[in-house]
């Protein structure tokens, strides 16, 4: 088992959507920063579009599952008219899914044992809470833009969201 430490922020081997885990077609987002959720919804918004956050790998290990829920909760106070799924990646670590569930979170990402999986998916479940065991492709990641503001991370998903459109 890692620490914690050890893989936060880096890419994860569980790439890709695999049979069973449907997502909800709605193009993917990874949002690092307060100022990239807001301006991602705004796009959003604009385009009428629904759009899905997805944290950075191992976010709910290294950032914290609060981390996440205080940043998606606020990113839908500061645009109450987009409409968004939000998805966190907890890596291998079953305590971060615990957590995640425990405190609402909408939907998690668990690339741990299989047979642990099995079980916190069932809890999941239980909850209300989505569970994957993959991270889906990302349409957008705004790595490259940890600094950017909400009206820089705005145009990008914009450009995103008129190619998509473009291209269907």
């Amino acid at each position: 088992m890692s620490r914690a430490g050890d893989h936060c922020c880096e890419e994860p081997n569980h790439r890709g959507d695999p049979e069973g885990e449907v997502g909800d077609g709605n193009p993917v987002v990874v949002v690092y920063t307060l100022a990239q959720a807001i301006g991602a919804l705004k796009a959003a918004a604009r385009a009428g579009q629904p759009v899905r956050l997805l944290s950075a790998a191992n976010a709910g290990v290294c950032a914290g599952v609060g981390w996440f829920s205080a940043l998606v909760d606020a990113a839908r106070a500061a645009v109450p008219a987009a409409r968004c799924t939000a998805l966190l990646d907890c890596g291998d670590q079953p305590g971060a899914v615990l957590a995640a569930i425990r405190i609402g979170v909408e939907a998690v990402i668990f690339a741990g044992r299989a047979d642990v999986a099995r079980r916190l998916g069932e809890i999941a479940a239980r909850h209300g809470v989505g569970f994957r065991r993959t991270r889906p492709a990302a349409d957008l990641d705004l790595i490259d833009d940890f600094f950017a503001s909400e009206d820089e991370s705005a145009q990008h998903c914009a450009a995103l969201l008129e190619r998509l459109q473009r291209s269907r």
